[in-house]
């Protein structure tokens, strides 16, 4: 004869017997328009390694590539088209991806633009702070030629918002300073060969300066002074691993690494699937607040010597992690293989 369970009974065997609960399936968009760059490179693989260990990401769509804010549009639409339900982009222009963001918004689309920001209202932004970036090395670099001299001032990209907060930073720093003049201003493009050809052009016309502030192009500005035989100046750079090391081996250098780590890429796929997820943060900007190492003094030193890691491409920074944001380990990062990556 069949039993019958009571109710209470039928729903605790119920209860042991319900499915598990299921992680969802995202698919996220990246777009990048700088390729090549090492921080850029970091930045693609931070998202790359952040989108693996995220168990609601099954899938990862990359538009990198070298291109400008038309060509970053192109990407966006075909995102949006493929249906993502995330875009985390570094985006090229604060203002010119707007109807993508906004027709991708409408959609229901999540956006969170990283390293830079985007004026389209509602989406997200995960950044260094640009402006405290420039500042923070301007004013170091000033102080150390003694507030009074000629520099050298080597910039990224004209137009991208990064650029644009980092020159307000240096200017903001310029005005605490009088006396000090910049005698070369060029745009680097984040790109090392043609850094290195500007300075080795500058230092060609025998014009005397007294320091180098550069936008992250920094380890081969060192060497082309070496190369030219120039006698070294004070240079400010970013945490990049080949500059961190330079500041520790290369005679005669006095310098400072500013922070800006190119994995807020990975913060930026922590913050869309936090947003998917409903977990929202307080604010839509969420800044990321550098930090300066300077060789100049035996505390600074030692900071330097420990940041040091021989494992990254000299041309990555050497702080690999945004802590509280990214997951991943330094082993995954380097590997650079997102979720369905064999």
């Amino acid at each position: 004869m069949k039993k019958f369970l009571t109710s209470a009974a039928a729903i605790a065997v119920a209860a042991t017997l319900a499915p598990a609960t299921f992680a969802a399936e995202y698919t996220i968009g990246v777009s990048n328009t700088v390729q090549g760059n090492g921080w850029r490179e970091e930045m693609i693989c931070a998202m790359r390694a952040q989108a693996l260990v995220e168990e609601d990401v099954t899938n990862l769509i990359v538009a990198h590539r070298n291109t400008d804010s038309a060509g970053q549009l192109e990407d966006l639409n075909n995102l949006i088209e493929a249906g993502v339900d995330a875009i985390v982009l570094n985006p090229s222009n604060p203002d010119a991806l707007n109807s993508a963001l906004e027709m991708a918004m409408a959609k229901g689309i999540v956006v969170v633009a990283v390293d830079a920001g985007v004026s389209a209202e509602g989406a997200y932004i995960l950044s260094n702070n640009q402006e405290e970036y420039a500042y923070l090395g301007a004013k170091w670099l000033f102080e150390q030629v003694g507030g009074k001299g000629d520099i050298v001032y080597m910039r990224g990209i004209a137009g991208v918002s990064a650029d644009t907060d980092r020159d307000n930073g240096f200017k903001r720093a310029l005005a605490e300073y009088p006396g000090i003049k910049v005698v070369h201003e060029v745009f680097t493009g984040w790109q090392q060969d043609q850094g290195k050809q500007q300075m080795f052009d500058f230092l060609a016309t025998g014009i005397p300066f007294d320091g180098v502030w550069t936008s992250g192009i920094d380890n081969v500005i060192v060497d082309a002074f070496v190369e030219s035989g120039a006698p070294l100046v004070p240079i400010v750079g970013a945490d990049n691993a080949g500059f961190v090391q330079y500041l520790t081996e290369v005679d005669g250098l006095t310098g400072a690494a500013v922070t800006n780590p190119g994995s807020v890429g990975g913060a930026g796929i922590a913050l869309a699937v936090d947003v998917l997820n409903g977990k929202a943060p307080g604010s839509k900007t969420v800044l990321v607040d550098p930090v300066l190492w300077e060789n100049a003094s035996e505390e600074g030193r030692a900071t330097i010597m420990a940041a040091q890691n021989p494992n990254l491409d000299p041309e990555w920074p050497v702080s690999v992690t945004v802590p509280g944001w990214t997951d991943y380990t330094m082993e995954q990062i380097i590997a650079c293989k997102g979720p369905g990556d064999s």
